[in-house]
């Protein structure tokens, strides 16, 4: 077990940063503490994965909200396309 600075069991943690994005270390347990223990659990990445992945993930992120607002999209016209159906059918009841 790694126990970090502050004596408590240390936790793994992923980094999203630019220079280590996707690597896995052991941080101190306490949220927002400002215990300096870091401890890697991965080995370091190429250059090439750290120029490749923020990239990916940027773009994984930007497609994510276009399903998003599609999805918003869909949405509302369902309820365009309930209602017209609702207002079609009490019309052709109305003049029948």
């Amino acid at each position: 077990m790694v126990v970090c600075t502050c004596g408590k069991p240390a936790v793994v943690k992923t980094s999203w940063t630019n220079r280590n994005p996707g690597r896995r270390f052991f941080g101190c347990p306490t949220i927002g503490s400002n215990c300096p223990f870091l401890g890697w659990l991965d080995p370091p990445m190429c250059p090439r994965s750290v120029d490749i992945i923020p990239g990916l993930l940027r773009r994984i992120n930007a497609f994510r909200d276009v399903v998003e607002e599609l999805e918003e999209q869909r949405s509302k016209y369902k309820k365009y396309i309930i209602i017209s159906w609702f207002l079609f059918a009490l019309y052709v009841y109305l003049n029948a």
